[in-house]
């Protein structure tokens, strides 16, 4: 086992842990805090790890994708270019506060250029994925227990959605993309992944995902397992046995998750005006899905003044940008729990949720598109390389990237995530081929 693939395996717990309860510090700068909390020094462990390894070895292993690089880098100079744009778009614009943030998005991009240095052997890839999954383990057992009543963590209320030591939409991702790891495994067993493994991420993976409640890691699950499926196919590696216990085990987290989220479903249905019942808005409760339509129809007009280059990175959370959509908005939803909609108080600027309609309103035209070329470029070299070679880093890199595009509708930019570490991970993991392979 070479020690890089140790370092990535060492740092994954901390990557796939609330910040607050991490250690930290803090550095001003500006009118803002630069704070530096335990994932950051991970990731630089990963960094250092992968360029030593590169000193040793040679960097051969990052021709593999090439195309995704460039992708990720022009869209990494974009949101710089669009931290400057912001600045001088308004001048209330907390440029010192956005550069921090974009400069923390780029120090986790590092992640996915690092994963081709490190694991340059099949057998590399071992280890990182046993931590994953065992952590996402002690994740569940966190997340069921608090799901029965437990006050540990960030407990939520019992018997709905909870977030185990992570936010809820962390939660979910950690648990879809180590259940993925299961059902990869059980449809591929050329891949070798072993039956340990498969048995623990599968168990992890269904109760976590149910547990942490999360619509969009359903769908982006049934979007990568159709993904997988088309694969197998193409490879004529299909058998009808293990195709079916891969459906059930997703018509399991189906079922689970939306008698865990019933109630938020019902009442986004009343919201459309699809089911009788329709109640005037709580004027304290927030409902999930109308807030979320509420932030993303605002995000959206604020693409239609700033077509091409938005408002500046995360400049769609300002106040400057969005208060004059307010009124126009409480017109349209009228049914919606006026503590849904924004305001210029700090604990209700509650940005777009969606980074898609995000990078239109922050980014414009040109970010969202470069946004979309990474994701195609991780899909399209881990497709080809599925297909041709079969190899584990690929299949997984494939199918975490289908499952991102769905994670990402709930969740706009924010910097220093668990989200952030799974997205890069999983570009490093479709741009890998260790050499056996």
């Amino acid at each position: 086992m070479s020690p890089g693939a140790l370092v990535l395996a060492a740092a994954i717990p901390i990557l796939f842990l609330h910040v607050h309860y991490q250690p930290g510090f803090g550095v001003g700068f500006g009118s803002t805090t630069v704070n530096a909390y335990l994932s950051d020094f991970a990731v630089l462990a990963v960094v250092l790890a992968a360029a030593w390894s590169g000193l040793r070895h040679g960097v051969a292993p990052l021709r593999h994708g090439r195309w995704l690089w460039l992708a990720a880098a022009l869209f990494l100079a974009w949101v710089f270019v669009e931290v400057g744009y912001g600045r001088a778009h308004s001048s209330s614009y907390a440029w010192h506060t956005h550069a921090v943030t974009a400069a923390k998005f780029a120090e986790y991009a590092l992640l996915a250029p690092a994963l081709p240095l490190l694991l340059r052997r099949t057998r590399d890839l071992v280890v990182p994925l046993w931590s994953l999954v065992l952590w996402s383990a002690l994740a569940t057992v966190v997340g069921v227990a608090q799901f029965f009543g437990a006050e540990i963590f960030l407990a939520g209320t019992v018997g709905r959605r909870q977030a185990s030591f992570l936010s809820s939409a962390d939660y979910a991702a950690l648990s879809g993309a180590v259940l993925l790891v299961g059902l990869v495994a059980l449809a591929a067993p050329r891949l070798r992944l072993g039956r340990p493994l498969a048995a623990v991420a599968l168990v992890s993976g269904v109760l976590g995902t149910i547990t942490a409640g999360a619509i969009a890691s359903v769908l982006g699950l049934a979007t990568a397992l159709v993904v997988l499926l088309v694969v197998l196919v193409l490879r004529h590696e299909l058998e009808t046995r293990r195709v079916a216990a891969v459906a059930a085990a997703g018509a399991i987290v189906l079922v689970g998750t939306i008698a865990i989220r019933g109630s938020d479903l019902d009442a986004f249905v009343r919201f459309l005006g699809a089911s009788p019942g329709r109640q005037a808005a709580h004027p304290t409760k927030i409902q999930t899905y109308a807030h979320r339509t509420v932030l993303a129809w605002i995000g959206f007009e604020i693409w239609k003044d700033h077509p091409l280059m938005g408002v500046g990175w995360e400049g769609s959370a300002e106040p400057a940008s969005f208060m004059r959509y307010i009124p126009a908005a409480r017109r349209k939803f009228t049914d919606v729990s006026p503590s849904a909609f924004p305001s210029p108080a700090p604990e209700h600027r509650y940005g777009v949720q969606n980074v898609w309609i995000q990078s239109l309103a922050d980014l414009g035209v040109v970010g969202l598109a470069l946004w979309l070329a990474v994701f195609a470029a991780a899909a399209w070299i881990a497709a080809r390389t599925a297909v041709r070679i079969g190899a584990a880093t690929a299949f997984l890199g494939l199918v975490w990237t289908a499952l991102l595009v769905w994670l990402w509708t709930a969740q706009g930019y924010i910097a220093g995530i668990p989200l952030d570490a799974l997205t890069w991970l999983a570009f490093g993991l479709a741009a890998t081929l260790p050499a056996a392979e």
